[in-house]
């Protein structure tokens, strides 16, 4: 049986975007965003931030970390077991220029179409609640490695990429999909390992 096309993912983007082009809108905000996408639950918190982050904006010195602190605030409260979204009020009002954000999530709406074709509905027992608080571990330590990361152009795309993985897995709550979050995470784990060990012996 085909499966069928769910459409998570562009509805997110969409409701970013449709921020983005309200009339006068020059910023962003992240309490904005995080308002359109928090009633879903904290698996697109924890998987549209990272996206943003292997777009340009990413390339902005300082928004790696800033992204992971913020899907550390996020991560935390998932494995606390909250059932509604916090952020501090300095967090909650930082802004991006609306043009940006309207850029990055035009350049992300082909992945997002493709997302919502392919995943979806696989191996639910691992998408409960405690797979995800099991991922919400993880994703506490991924952020963890973005910071020293950040020295190096688009390294941190890759820790980054696996909290992507485990946040659309739970969004779209496809179990299959946190084993390859699992898997990326370490594969991430070991690139940052590598790197640091190198830089600290090169040093």
């Amino acid at each position: 049986m085909a499966r069928q096309r769910t459409t998570e993912v562009e509805d997110m983007l969409d409701s970013i975007r449709d921020l983005a082009r309200r009339d006068g809108q020059e910023t962003v905000s992240v309490g904005e965003v995080t308002t359109a996408i928090g009633g879903r639950g904290f698996g697109p918190l924890l998987f549209i931030p990272p996206l943003f982050e292997i777009t340009p904006i990413g390339a902005v010195p300082g928004v790696p970390t800033f992204i992971a602190l913020i899907c550390a605030i996020f991560a935390a409260q998932l494995v606390a077991g909250r059932s509604d979204v916090w952020l501090p009020g300095f967090i909650d009002r930082m802004s991006l220029r609306a043009d940006r954000v309207e850029s990055a999530v035009r350049s992300l709406r082909g992945t997002g179409a493709w997302l919502d074709r392919h995943f979806g509905q696989r191996l639910d027992i691992l998408a409960g609640r405690v797979g995800s608080r099991i991922a919400g571990t993880l994703i506490l330590l991924l952020c963890l490695m973005v910071p020293p990361l950040e020295l190096v152009p688009w390294a941190s795309s890759a820790p980054m990429l696996a909290i992507a993985f485990l946040g659309l897995a739970m969004t779209v709550r496809d179990g299959l999909l946190i084993l390859v979050g699992l898997i990326a995470a370490a594969l991430a784990a070991f690139g940052a390992y590598w790197f640091l060990a190198g830089s600290g012996a090169g040093a």
